[in-house]
């Protein structure tokens, strides 16, 4: 494979060119138990220097800290990245097990504002809706986000997690660049509505966890016996006992196509969601997340592997015969309104 910089594709209606794979850096601060800071600085610019160019962040990741984290990064390179990031989910300080749902315009007001400051910048060129609350009227949500592209706070806009009809009731109030909800191998629920909508709009697809949040990869087997107290997939119903045994099963083909290429799991697992531009015809710019330089390197080497129809056809039943739910709680997903 070449080690030019990966191709470029364009992030919404007119938006500006991007990496065909992004970078989702929540990992960078929690979540996947111990963080190694200087390592994570030394992704971002092997990252950037390889063609990433959409850097993903939310202000719910270790309560503003990720966010924090970038700023340095985002000052020394802000004319070369894309830069994203998401306001809905609020947590507490002081109870670390809390999460609410905010999509009221006065707090949406006040997020970017927070976001803003933590980032070190004057724009958000993609700002988010992380999850939907269904009791604020969609309307009133996206004309407030709407409200911050007219300031010139917000570039463009994004929903997470929504469903086909949300999103072209959102689009039909100001025009949204970017769907980021989780699609890979293990999770097609963004497949229902979501996606030919999407197509339908011209919304690019930007899929969260697309190796399954490592599960693909083979780097564990099951959560709560290798993983530590402090990773959050110790408590995803896929990802232990039973689940998990049935789960690492599926991944047979996965493995003996990888073996086949001369690759890695987690590269057969990223060209599958690549892919799906082709398969559905839109723009799709995953975001996998990682730590570490090398397995960035061998993240974005998938972008130049190209599956074979046959082998698309021995991948295509994995989702349907996954067990456990994508979260102990979907009430906050699009599967929970459709």
């Amino acid at each position: 494979m070449s080690d030019d910089k990966i191709t470029t594709v364009e992030l919404g209606n007119g938006g500006p060119q991007v990496g065909v794979q992004g970078l989702g850096c929540m990992g960078m601060s929690e979540f996947y138990g111990d963080t190694d800071e200087p390592s994570a600085r030394e992704t971002l610019e092997t990252a950037l220097a390889a063609g990433v160019t959409l850097f993903d962040t939310a202000d719910v990741y270790g309560l503003g800290a990720n966010e924090t984290f970038l700023a340095p990064f985002v000052g020394a390179h802000r004319d070369e990245i894309t830069l994203a990031t998401k306001f809905a989910i609020e947590r507490k300080e002081d109870d670390e097990h809390y999460r609410g749902v905010r999509n009221d315009p006065a707090y949406i007001r006040k997020a970017v504002e927070d976001s803003l400051r933590r980032l070190g910048t004057d724009v958000i060129d993609l700002y988010y809706m992380h999850r939907r609350n269904p009791d604020v009227p969609l309307t009133e949500s996206v004309g407030a986000m709407a409200e911050l592209v007219q300031q010139g706070k917000v570039k463009q806009l994004g929903l997470s997690e929504v469903t086909g009809a949300e999103l072209r009731e959102a689009y039909a109030v100001h025009p949204i660049a970017a769907l980021q909800s989780e699609w890979s191998l293990f999770s097609r629920d963004i497949e229902r509505s979501a996606v030919p909508a999407a197509v339908e709009l011209g919304v690019t697809v930007v899929p969260y966890s697309p190796l399954g949040r490592g599960f693909l990869t083979g780097a564990f087997t099951d959560a709560a016996k290798e993983l530590s107290e402090g990773d959050f997939r110790r408590y995803q119903p896929r990802f232990t006992g039973d689940n998990a045994k049935k789960n690492a099963a599926l991944l047979e083909p996965v493995h003996k196509i990888a073996a086949a290429h001369g690759v890695s799991a987690a590269q057969v697992a990223l060209a599958w969601v690549q892919q799906r531009a082709q398969v559905h015809g839109l723009t799709v710019v995953p975001i996998p997340g990682t730590r570490k330089s090398s397995r960035l390197l061998e993240n974005v080497a998938a972008t130049r592997l190209t599956l074979t129809a046959e082998e698309l056809a021995q991948l295509e039943p994995i989702a349907g015969l996954v067990a456990g739910d994508r979260y102990p709680d979907m009430s906050s997903t699009s599967t929970a309104r459709e």
